[in-house]
């Protein structure tokens, strides 16, 4: 009898706390789970792919191991033309997004329709697929497996669609959430007057399948979840990224020069001292003009990253 009411108050604590982490996880969770994802959903993570946090097949977030969009113009089996179609593009070993391994992650209706009519229960990512993002005849949205419905491999839609119509923006978003962009950088506008200044913010099913969502916490510059409706300058986001300062005198943006690698666009070694030198000659009005800034190489990691910025519309 001794410490009767301790006990009994404890067990009520139990069920108190039981019970509101119940209603606070179990029953929200058991919500989301249902909820149907959206053309921005299956975009999102299709472009990303597995996972693009740290993970085993990218340990050093290197951006390895990620699928690649591609814009097609030209069909890559009869090579004729054809409603300019996104594709996101899975070579061999490439591991796939959350929504094509656990198709239940699409919500009811996305699911049956993607394993029916998109047959993604037959993909296979040691034999590579080609991804499509269709709508039935009611404007449902669904993932399609081209590789199998089509015929469509990676090599001849890569091919295909050409270097200039290649986006790496799923290992920029690897670089995104490695360099620290969303320490300062959210992607989610809140229901304020962001609306007016970033755009409308995200709907529920946007981010079935999406992992990790890098809302950030601490927004200390602009939302960046519709940056690529804003500012579509290619060139724009080179000088930024390569020094803020050569577009915002005063930013507080870090430098992310080193991006560039070694080499430019033509194969010449970058003399990043001397690219120093000239701009603080420019900032003290000893030069006129601030020095040009290099243009990246192809494999360039700046170039995956700004492709990412570029694709959140």
């Amino acid at each position: 009898m001794n410490f009767r009411e301790y006990k009994i108050g404890s067990r009520m604590f139990g069920v108190a706390l039981g019970g509101s982490m119940c209603i606070t996880l179990l029953l929200p969770s058991l919500d989301i789970a249902s909820v149907e994802a959206t053309n921005v959903s299956m975009d999102k993570q299709l472009t990303a792919g597995y996972e693009t946090g740290w993970n085993v097949y990218d340990p050093l977030m290197l951006g390895h191991h990620k699928p690649i969009k591609v814009l097609l113009k030209t069909d890559p089996t009869s090579g004729k033309a054809m409603e300019p179609e996104y594709a996101y593009v899975y070579e061999k070993g490439t591991p796939f997004p959350g929504g094509v391994n656990h198709p239940n992650n699409l919500g009811g209706r996305a699911q049956r329709l993607s394993l029916s009519i998109g047959k993604i229960g037959e993909a296979h990512s040691g034999a590579g697929a080609v991804f499509l993002i269709k709508t039935d005849d009611q404007k449902r949205a669904y993932i399609e497996d081209a590789t199998i419905t089509m015929g469509w491999n990676p090599d001849a839609v890569l091919k295909a669609a050409g270097d200039e119509n290649v986006s790496h923006a799923g290992a920029g978003k690897t670089l995104f959430v490695r360099e620290g962009c969303w320490w300062c950088h959210t992607l989610l506008p809140e229901q304020t007057q962001d609306w007016q200044v970033f755009g409308a913010p995200p709907m529920l099913g946007d981010f079935n399948g999406e992992s990790p969502t890098a809302f950030g916490s601490d927004r200390k510059a602009p939302d960046l979840l519709h940056v690529g409706s804003r500012n579509s300058s290619r060139e724009w986001m080179m000088l930024h990224f390569y020094n803020p300062r050569l577009v915002q005198p005063h930013s507080i943006m870090p430098r992310f020069d080193y991006l560039w690698g070694e080499v430019d666009a033509e194969g010449k070694k970058i003399d990043y001292a001397k690219w120093d030198s000239e701009f603080n000659a420019y900032r003290a009005g000893k030069r006129d003009v601030p020095p040009d800034v290099p243009t990246y190489a192809a494999n360039s990691e700046v170039r995956w990253l700004i492709d990412f910025v570029l694709n959140m519309k």
